[in-house]
């Protein structure tokens, strides 16, 4: 009997990604404008592995996701989580995925967290969800929160519940869109606490974006830069004596 073949150490492949944009409106819809978010983006992200994109706003980190999430379609270039193309295969690849963003106004404030997750949980067909939730609320570390209205949480706590709802399913992936984004040092913290215990207890694999380059360079295992739509570089910070200065001589 021929031995399986070893699963592929890139659990997302990008390559020579391209999406632009219409610029509505005035002067610019008379001559056409548009404006290009991605410019040839390659991509290879470790299975297993943190990875964080940094860039200014408007480089085209979100546009990144939104793509590898299959929210919108690539004008150019392939795209593939394990194996799946974003286009071809957008089914198989969002039952691969848990998206999250810096902006939960998905969630239902006048509901607990349970109830959140269980309007989540039929969504996503889950059946007898109920030990499913309670499992999901311990992992990021709101177990004793489920009956809590979600208006009660502080920001750091809706956004773990935010990453409760996008792991319900259990997704080898996570996107997380600026899943820090206006939290304080402890609450950003506590965040990255929670995805290295999904990352050494479920293998799972996260690809965040942020402008934060320290908490890049403390919080995850490989970086990539981008600027202007394009990969500039990569680094592994655990590789360099000061992680930080190399990834800031990535971007402009």
């Amino acid at each position: 009997m021929t031995a399986p073949s070893p699963a592929p150490a890139a659990l997302v492949v990008t390559e020579g990604l391209v999406k632009s944009f219409p610029i509505r409106g005035g002067w610019a819809r008379r001559r056409r404008a548009s404006v290009e978010a991605l410019r040839g983006v390659d991509l290879a992200v470790t299975r297993g592995s943190i990875h964080a994109i940094v860039g200014v706003n408007g480089s085209g980190k979100s546009t990144l996701l939104r793509v590898l999430s299959t929210m919108v379609l690539p004008d150019d270039g392939m795209a593939k989580i394990d194996g799946h193309d974003v286009v071809r295969s957008a089914g198989s690849v969002r039952r691969l995925i848990g998206l999250s963003t810096g902006e939960e106004r998905s969630l239902y404030w006048r509901l607990t967290a349970r109830h959140n997750l269980e309007f989540a949980a039929a969504l996503y067909g889950i059946d007898e969800p109920g030990q499913t939730i309670v499992t999901t609320l311990g992992l990021v570390g709101l177990e004793e929160d489920a009956d809590r209205p979600v208006s009660g949480f502080s920001q750091g706590m809706a956004r773990r519940l935010g990453l409760a709802r996008a792991l319900l399913h259990d997704p080898p992936l996570l996107l997380l869109d600026e899943p820090t984004r206006s939290l304080d040092p402890a609450a950003t913290t506590h965040f990255h606490e929670v995805l290295r215990r999904i990352q050494r207890d479920h293998g799972v694999t996260t690809l965040l974006t942020t402008h934060d380059l320290t908490e890049a360079a403390e919080s995850c295992d490989d970086v990539s830069a981008l600027d202007a739509g394009r990969i500039t570089g990569h680094v592994r910070p655990g590789d360099e004596s000061d992680p930080v200065q190399a990834i800031r001589a990535l971007l402009p």
